[in-house]
């Protein structure tokens, strides 16, 4: 799990779109904590701080600290916008946790040991099907990333999530089905010879049958 982070910010009095705009202005972005059956709290947080958070890397699937003008909330990020043109973040909605709060997260997968798949060796590309896994998990164990292990497959082979190993407490949202997150294809070169081969027989079929 990320290290968990404190951000400083204040209570917002006014809500709407000018009182948005105006905070903008001054270096501000725009917040809301909600859940856990108490009032939403609208807050400001500094610009820079937030920024940095965004895109330094895991701030979807870490808790966080927000510490109010002296009252501090342990939250979760569950959504932000950023501006479409300067990539900068607008406004962001956390989600207050406890340790008995499950949480729907996606959750990085990481690819280990491709270097002991035989059939990346022979020259296969790992074709990836999901980047991450949805998962509800406790808010408190929220894993960086998990782990596929590419060891021992083959051209050929399909990866599912039945054979990877979650940490504890980590359910898929997917439980209708035995999903695949990646595949290991043949390379260009393979394929490229197998349609030529197809094809050769395809032709001296022909022939034989033109021959009759």
């Amino acid at each position: 799990m990320s290290q968990s982070y404190e951000l400083k910010a204040e209570a917002r009095e006014t809500v709407g779109k000018g009182s948005a705009r105006e905070l903008r202005r001054n270096g501000k972005v725009p917040a809301v904590i909600y859940g856990d059956k108490q009032t939403p709290l609208a807050i400001a947080l500094n610009y820079k701080d937030l920024y940095y958070k965004i895109h330094g890397g895991g701030f979807m699937t870490t808790i966080a600290t927000i510490d109010v003008d002296g009252k501090k909330h342990q939250v979760l990020p569950k959504d932000y916008q950023l501006d479409p043109v300067r990539d900068f973040p607008v406004h962001v909605d956390f989600l207050r946790v406890s340790k008995n709060t499950v949480v729907t997260v996606n959750i990085p997968v990481h690819f280990i040991n491709d270097e002991k798949s035989a059939g990346i060796k022979r020259g296969g590309v790992l074709n990836i099907v999901r980047h991450d896994i949805e998962a509800h998990v406790p808010a408190n164990e929220i894993p960086d990333f998990i782990e596929v292990d590419l060891a021992g497959t083959d051209i050929g082979d399909s990866i599912h999530i039945s054979a990877v190993k979650l940490p504890k407490d980590v359910k898929p949202t997917i439980t209708d089905r035995d999903f695949t997150i990646a595949t290991i294809a043949a390379p260009a070169v393979l394929k490229s010879e197998a349609e030529e081969s197809e094809e050769a027989t395809t032709e001296t079929t022909e022939e034989e049958g033109d021959e009759e």
